[in-house]
């Protein structure tokens, strides 16, 4: 999460959506910076509202626009599946080493989802409180030009972006059957996609 104060925005960072790159970039620009733990800096909308934008209209009488990226659900999904196959993941209930990506596809859609693809939602990222303003400024991760332009000029800067957290490549491949069960469960992860710029 990056806070700019004076720009009144705050940069959530979904993750799988390119985040890390805009920390190392803007990290000494923001006024407000969230590395870590990974609850603190991927905090969804509900989560950032109820105690940093709280803080905000509390102490400054003001609020921050919210701005962060989404990126089309099977993709988001390959991301984390080529993440989690890391070597540094050998061993771990998290590894994808060695399954299909449509078995992790198919294993996403289970209620409970085992834990190896337990990787959140999109869409509840998203999530308003009853009270809550949501995210103004929601970005396609494919649309990484409107991305840097919002960015450069709502900052006035240039921006300059490194790849960081480059994960493994994989054979992304999963079967009609599973891509139509996928899009008929998760609806709404394509609806957010969707609706964003």
């Amino acid at each position: 999460m990056l806070v700019f104060y004076k720009e009144r925005l705050a940069f959530l960072s979904v993750p799988k959506t390119g985040s890390t790159a805009y920390h190392s970039a803007l990290r000494d620009r923001a006024d407000l910076v969230l590395t870590g733990p990974p609850e603190l800096k991927h905090a969804p909308v509900r989560r950032y509202d109820r105690f940093f934008q709280n803080m905000f209209r509390k102490m400054y009488d003001t609020e921050m626009e919210i701005m962060a990226v989404v990126r089309e659900p099977i993709d988001w999904l390959g991301s984390w599946y080529r993440f989690r196959s890391r070597q540094d993941r050998l061993g771990h209930p998290h590894s994808t080493r060695n399954i299909t990506f449509d078995a992790f596809v198919r294993a996403y859609m289970q209620n409970p989802r085992p834990e190896f693809a337990d990787v959140g939602s999109q869409s509840q990222f998203f999530r308003t409180r009853s009270n809550g303003l949501g995210a103004s400024h929601v970005f396609k991760y494919e649309h990484q030009d409107k991305i840097l332009s919002f960015l450069q000029d709502r900052l006035n800067m240039d921006i300059t972006l490194a790849r960081e957290n480059v994960s493994p490549a994989r054979d992304l491949s999963i079967t009609d059957e599973t891509m139509r069960r996928f899009r008929n469960k998760h609806a709404a992860e394509f609806a957010t996609h969707d609706a964003a710029q």
